[in-house]
C-alpha cells in the first residue's frame, strides 16, 4: 500500500481529490490543511473519508522528510491562498509560490510525481488567449490581474526552469483550472461559484440578480466563462496519476465558454422554476478588471491523450442542485 499526500485537502478541489481517492485506490490519503474554526464547517468536506492523517502546512516539508524518507506514491499540491482579492501579497507569495517550491524541490530529490494547482488566472484579461503554451517565453509574457494569478504565474514559470534544468518530479503536471463549481465550495464565502451563490434564492422562489455588461459586444448576462464541474476537474487530476503522462502546465476547463444568464438558466431548470433574472449594476470597483471572456483551448490536454467529454453546465447544474445543494448534508 502506497501513500499519497493531498495539501488543501480539505479545500474545495483538494476534498474532492481525496473523496476519489479513498473510494478508488487502496492508498493511505494523507491531508495537508488548516481546518480553521469549527463554524466554518471546513472540516465537513472530509468528514465522509478514510483520511491517515491530518497535517498542518507549516509542518508539511518536515513531515514529508521525516514520515516519508523514501517517497511517495504521489503528491497532489492543491494548497494555496485562493482568493483572488486578497490584501497580503507577502502572504501568497509564502503560501503560493514558496511552499510549492519547497514541495517541487522534495518531489524532485525523491523521485515522486507531482501534480499541482495552478490557474487560468495567469492569463490575465484573456487578451492573448487562453493556450497553455508550455514555453517559458509564453508563459513570462502573461499579464495576471491580481495577486493570486501573479503567484501562480510564478510557480509555473519556476517549474518550467527546474524541468529544463533536470531538477524535476518523474512525471508532473500544473492544472490551469477555469471556472470550478461544484460540492465542497460552502466554506468559501464570497469566493464560492455563482451557482452556489444564487441557488439558496432561486430555491426560495426569489429573483436572481445578475451583473449588468458594461461592455458593447456583449449584452446583459451575455458575459462568458468557461464553467467547468468538479467532477470533471478530478477526472483530469485522476487520469494523470493514474499513468506515465507527463503533462506539464495543462488547462482543466470545459472548452467551452458559456454566457451567465444560461448558467442561471441551468439552476432555474434543475429546481424546477421558469427564470427570473434582474440585472443590476457592477460594481465600480471591479469593472476595470472584469473579465467577459474566458474559455479553455484544450488542444494540449487532448494531444496527451485525454478523451473524455466534459460536463455541460445543464448537466453539471442539475447534478449539483440535485445530489447536493438540494440535500441536508450537502457533502462529497
Amino acid at each position: 500500500m502506497g501513500s499519497i499526500v493531498v495539501t488543501g485537502g480539505a479545500g474545495f478541489i483538494g476534498s474532492n481529490i481525496v473523496a476519489r481517492l479513498t473510494r478508488r485506490t487502496d492508498a493511505e490519503v494523507f491531508v495537508c490543511d488548516r481546518l480553521r474554526d469549527a463554524a466554518s464547517a471546513k472540516w465537513k468536506n472530509i468528514a465522509k473519508h478514510d483520511i491517515a492523517d491530518i497535517i498542518a502546512p507549516e509542518e508539511l516539508i518536515y513531515a514529508l522528510e521525516t514520515r516519508f524518507p523514501d517517497g511517495l506514491q504521489a503528491v497532489v499540491h492543491m494548497g494555496a491562498i485562493s482568493s483572488t482579492t486578497e490584501p497580503d501579497v507577502d502572504r501568497i507569495v509564502e503560501n503560493n509560490f514558496r511552499l510549492s517550491k519547497a514541495v517541487w524541490d522534495w518531489c524532485a530529490s525523491r523521485n515522486t510525481p507531482l501534480v499541482y494547482a495552478s490557474s487560468a488566472a495567469t492569463y490575465g484579461d484573456g487578451d492573448d488567449g487562453f493556450v497553455d503554451d508550455n514555453a517559458y517565453a509564453a508563459v513570462l509574457a502573461q499579464r495576471p490581474l491580481n495577486a493570486y494569478g501573479w503567484s501562480k504565474k510564478m510557480f509555473d514559470l519556476y517549474a518550467l526552469r527546474e524541468a529544463a534544468k533536470g531538477n524535476a518530479p518523474p512525471k508532473w503536471s500544473g492544472l490551469r483550472f477555469f471556472n470550478v463549481y461544484g460540492p465542497n465550495e460552502y466554506h468559501k464565502g464570497g469566493q464560492q461559484s455563482v451557482v452556489a451563490h444564487l441557488y439558496a434564492k432561486a430555491a426560495a422562489g426569489e429573483q436572481t440578480r445578475l451583473f449588468k455588461s458594461h461592455h458593447p459586444d456583449y449584452p446583459d448576462g451575455g458575459q462568458k466563462r468557461d464553467f467547468v464541474f468538479i467532477d470533471d476537474c478530478v477526472d483530469v487530476a485522476e487520469w494523470l496519476l493514474s499513468g506515465e503522462k507527463q503533462g506539464g502546465v495543462v488547462n482543466v476547463g470545459s472548452g467551452r465558454a458559456r454566457t451567465f444568464l444560461e448558467l442561471a438558466q441551468a439552476l432555474f431548470a434543475a429546481i424546477g422554476r421558469e427564470p427570473d433574472v434582474h440585472f443590476v449594476e457592477t460594481p465600480a470597483d471591479i469593472r476595470k478588471n472584469y473579465q467577459y471572456f474566458t474559455e479553455a483551448d484544450l488542444t494540449r490536454l487532448r494531444l496527451l491523450g485525454y478523451d473524455k467529454q466534459f460536463t455541460s453546465i445543464e448537466a453539471g447544474v442539475a447534478k449539483y442542485v440535485t445530489d447536493h445543494l438540494s440535500k441536508d448534508d450537502p457533502y462529497v
